[in-house]
């Protein structure tokens, strides 16, 4: 059941073009009490194989200059199949076919990528698994746990990564909170993955409720950012002989953007442009600003979070724009990059701008031994330096959830 559009551009653009319906009719749409069948957790269960090791040519099709593979392609193939796996779990496991949006009622979209952790490198050489399942509901939402796996050949399965989606439905004629299925939970094992789904969503709700946006940040983290800057932030002549080393970068030094017009064979079923391909298109302008910082080929570590504020209509022009957030060292003498890219939609009549999405990534770089100290990338204002803690405190929590730092 693929997420992206069964219907024409042509037929789409006439269905827009007809009379709207009038507030009566889905007044009178909006009476039925939307009693949900309860569904088991493996009803939604789904999965995709690319037969990497057995198909050169679909290997080829997914190969970067290095010999790995696109990791924003595999992005896109995710959130495809995280909302292809809503969907089922609202249908059911029977329905093959997602037919028509307005006929269905309801649509479903991607409130919130909550992390994607790689936890090892991706082997071009083996065929890779991609699946999930939704693992809790709430009234209108559901999480939606995603995996990645190497498998085939005469070696064992190897899990390469694993993520956490937040999917929402919406009536489709009022846009409204429209109730999903509830899950009906019973082994020991799907308690504790439906454990594992209400901790992420109250862990979200948590982190919201502390986001430097909305609140300062703590004493510790103070404290931390003003030793940073007076190490960092004056002139180089007050530098220490050790820190003298050590090459210092203003982030707004670090922006590089992208900008292009959104094409309709990117939409989605609700003639949107497609998530995915958004985060294909964040993923590749976040690394290619990784790579230009560290000066050298980097390792994608984890999605540290994705929210989407507002669709991106098709026809519109999209900028993304991309940071380096926040630069540390692990006593591996690895480097790790923090970067944002933010995503907005320009109106050309009045030139203002509003924000559809922000990404967040983080790669690393391994240094041997006896190598330059690596970049350090420095806030100069307070809206940056708000930008560099957020860039703390989600390298904290990656490192907390995977347990150890990857090799």
């Amino acid at each position: 059941m693929p997420i992206r559009t069964p219907m024409r551009w042509a037929e789409a653009l006439l269905l827009n073009t007809a009379p709207k319906q009038t507030a009566a009719i889905v007044e009178e749409r909006e009476a039925p009490s939307q009693i949900q069948e309860p569904r088991k957790m493996d009803d939604s269960y789904s999965q995709l194989i690319l037969p990497f090791s057995s198909d050169p040519q679909l290997l080829e099709l997914y190969m970067n200059a290095s010999g790995s593979l696109r990791i924003g392609k595999l992005m896109e193939h995710l959130d495809s199949l995280a909302g292809s796996i809503a969907y089922k779990h609202m249908l059911g496991p029977g329905v093959e076919t997602l037919g028509q949006i307005h006929e269905r009622g309801f649509y479903i979209v991607t409130a919130a990528v909550d992390r994607l952790d790689m936890l090892t490198q991706l082997n071009p050489s083996r065929d890779l698994l991609l699946s999930g399942q939704v693992i809790y509901t709430g009234k209108s939402s559901m999480e939606v746990a995603v995996k990645m796996e190497h498998t085939g050949s005469d070696q064992p399965e190897e899990t390469v990564l694993l993520g956490r989606f937040s999917m929402v439905c919406r009536d489709a004629h009022t846009h409204r909170a429209y109730k999903v299925n509830p899950l009906i939970v019973l082994t020991p094992e799907e308690r504790a993955l439906y454990a594992i789904g209400e901790e992420i969503k109250e862990r979200r709700q948590s982190l919201a409720l502390r986001s430097l946006s909305r609140v300062p940040p703590s004493s510790k983290e103070a404290e931390e950012l003003h030793r940073y800057f007076l190490t960092y932030g004056q002139d180089q002549t007050n530098l220490t002989v050790k820190d003298a080393h050590e090459e210092r970068v203003w982030m707004g030094d670090t922006k590089v953007e992208k900008t292009m017009l959104m094409f309709p064979q990117e939409r989605n079923v609700h003639q949107k442009i497609f998530g995915g391909y958004l985060m294909r298109l964040a993923y590749e302008l976040g690394v290619s600003n990784a790579i230009m910082f560290t000066r050298g080929p980097v390792q994608f570590i984890s999605l540290d979070g994705i929210s989407f504020s507002r669709p991106v209509p098709i026809g519109s022009i999209l900028r993304l724009t991309s940071h380096i957030l926040y630069t540390t060292s692990s006593d591996d003498l690895s480097s790790v990059v923090h970067v944002g890219v933010k995503a907005n939609v320009a109106d050309v009549q009045t030139g203002s701008e509003h924000t559809t999405n922000d990404f967040r990534f983080t790669w690393y770089q391994e240094h041997e031994k006896g190598a330059k100290i690596p970049r350090k990338v420095v806030p100069k204002t307070y809206q940056e330096a708000m930008l560099w803690l957020e860039g703390k405190r989600a390298l904290e929590l990656g490192a907390e959830i995977r347990g150890q730092r990857p090799k």
